[in-house]
């Protein structure tokens, strides 16, 4: 379990952070990006940085786009195999949000070679085209630096048609949120850290950040399905909210409703969260209402990050279970509806 290469230091020892909790806080990245994307903007660039989608989108021509995407995070276990294999489903999982098909990457190494030894930063490669193997991608090339922290993920590259292009701005007023994967790896890489967590929640959570997000391609081809994008650094609240601004639409979640990994409820009520969970709250928390009954754990699962989280979509009513059935086909059995869009300011709010 979590087994770090023998004789050395844990490979998150290495690193101040790990996973998407490495992300810079939202409310700080608005700052940094205030300014930016002044630049001309091609009529061949169907997606770019205007809506905070998952990944840029060039047409190729009237029956191929491209989507480009990169991704790289420092470790959130110790096994390096299995950094390895969650940093590349990261990365691929922008392609799959976009309703694409992946079809080559790139690997982005950098990492302490007076610290990690060639065996350890190997074994990091082999878990990533592990990952791409199984995607039916192969790794193309990429870039290495010497590094004071170990990183690692993919530049991935997709081809979609242009008509089933899925954004995170297309959702509809009455339109059903249905998430894809549990809640809760930000928690369990927590309570890892601090020792607390038992062999089966870390099967759990390497189950869940491994399992790739194939179901986007065949969500592409559904007419109910408006929006689409997956659950990563900024939380569930944080990446709903970007469906809502996006569209211009308000949002309504029933906590009761939301699937969670085996008991990160528990771990939550007794503490155990990110500190990117706080500063999610403080960048968005202005924007969501939380009903009565509801308290700080709640707020930390719904505000804790996501490393290779689930997809979110935005489907019409009677889409719900035809939604439903693309995931169970490929195996997401937790997948839930777990709330609603409707005309209103943008924002957020949860009830139970």
């Amino acid at each position: 379990m979590n087994a770090p290469t023998p004789g050395l230091a844990p490979l998150t020892s290495f690193s101040h952070g790990g996973g998407c909790g490495c992300k810079i806080a939202p409310g700080v990245l608005a700052d940094i990006l205030r300014n930016t994307g002044k630049l001309p903007v091609p009529p061949q660039l169907l997606v770019g940085i205007e809506t905070a989608d998952d990944a840029a989108v060039w047409k190729l021509n009237d029956e191929q786009a491209l989507i480009a995407t990169t991704d790289f995070f420092m470790p959130i276990v110790d096994d390096p195999f299995e950094f390895g294999r969650i940093a590349a489903t990261n990365a691929l999982s922008d392609v799959y949000a976009m309703g694409g098909r992946p079809i080559m990457a790139l690997a982005i190494v950098a990492m302490p070679i007076d610290k990690l030894p060639q065996e350890s930063i190997r074994r990091i490669l082999e878990g990533g085209e592990a990952v791409c193997a199984a995607a039916g991608v192969p790794i193309a090339g990429g870039h290495t630096i010497d590094s004071v922290e170990p990183i690692y993920g993919l530049v991935a590259l997709g081809l979609v048609h242009p008509g089933r292009i899925k954004r995170n701005a297309g959702a509809r007023p009455g339109d059903r949120l249905v998430l894809g994967k549990p809640l809760g790896v930000g928690v369990l890489s927590a309570a890892l850290k601090k020792g607390r967590l038992a062999p089966g929640g870390y099967d759990a959570m390497i189950a869940s950040t491994t399992r790739l997000n194939t179901p986007g391609q065949a969500l592409s081809g559904l007419d109910g399905v408006h929006a689409l994008t997956d659950v990563t650094g900024f939380g569930l609240l944080g990446h709903t909210l970007e469906l809502c601004r996006g569209a211009r639409l308000a949002a309504r979640l029933s906590m009761g409703a939301i699937p969670l990994l085996p008991g990160v409820r528990e771990l939550a009520e007794t503490g155990i969260v990110t500190g990117a969970s706080g500063r999610n709250w403080a960048a968005y928390g202005d924007a969501v209402e939380m009903l009565a009954g509801l308290d700080t754990t709640e707020r930390a699962m719904l505000t804790d990050p996501q490393t290779s989280g689930g997809l979110l979509v935005a489907c019409a009513a009677d889409a719900v279970d035809e939604v439903l059935d693309v995931f169970r086909r490929e195996g997401f059995e937790q997948a839930a509806a777990i709330g609603a869009l409707d005309v209103g300011e943008p924002r957020v709010v949860v009830d139970r």
